[in-house]
């Protein structure tokens, strides 16, 4: 009698931290990080400053892309490849009106992560992968205050893409502790947050503490 095939598992989900839109004291935010990032397991820092200037966005990464490298978390610089490329990051996120993602391989080169904002369409989400991103993101699934959104999701296209494509999803928008796991059940390999971290009332620290007791309970 045959056997039947092994099913690999989904390795868990794990969180995608953003940072605040603005920074208002690098010294003091990197401070924060480190504790952020020592209190649970982070996969990625998206480095999203989108109203700064290229010399302060080079800045912040400067000071705050060590502090993640040490720790083993990936940085991922929001929007633009050249800067992403520039200052060494280990990639970036692109949304749609951002260039291509052939243009952004190669500007950073074949290693670097590039991920695609792809909103609630699994057609976006098809023609980035085909294109070659590492990641897709959906969302927003929740009201946020990070930025406007328009779309948002059924946590559905988390299950379809997962029964169906290999790339990884990450999961966006308004995301805390109490909906984090719902959406890692509904097939997201990441949760990006920004808000649930660095604005728990408790500290940064406490916020991840939260999430990842979510995820790790999940898995």
């Amino acid at each position: 009698m045959s056997r039947p095939p092994v099913i690999s598992e989904r390795p868990p989900c794990r969180l995608y931290l953003i940072t605040p839109p603005v920074i208002p004291d690098l010294a003091a935010f990197a401070h924060d990080l480190e504790a952020a990032l020592d209190a649970g397991d982070v996969a990625a820092l998206q480095i999203r400053l989108k109203d700064a200037d290229d010399a302060a966005v080079l800045a912040a990464v400067a000071v705050l892309k060590p502090v993640a490298q040490a720790r083993g978390v990936a940085v991922i610089l929001n929007d633009r490849p050249d800067l992403a490329a520039r200052a060494g990051c280990d990639g970036v996120h692109l949304g749609q009106s951002d260039g291509t993602v052939s243009a952004a391989r190669t500007m950073m080169g074949r290693d670097a992560m590039i991920g695609v904002t792809c909103h609630d369409s699994r057609e976006l989400a098809m023609d980035a992968a085909e294109a070659g991103a590492d990641y897709v993101a959906f969302g927003a699934f929740f009201p946020t205050a990070t930025k406007e959104t328009v779309h948002r999701p059924d946590p559905e296209i988390l299950t379809i893409w997962q029964e169906t494509v290999e790339i990884p999803c990450v999961a966006i928008g308004g995301i805390t502790a109490q909906t984090a796991g719902d959406l890692a059940r509904a097939g997201a390999d990441f949760v990006a947050v920004s808000a649930a971290v660095w604005s728990h009332p408790e500290g940064p620290a406490a916020g991840v503490r939260a999430l990842d007791r979510a995820l790790s309970a999940n898995g």
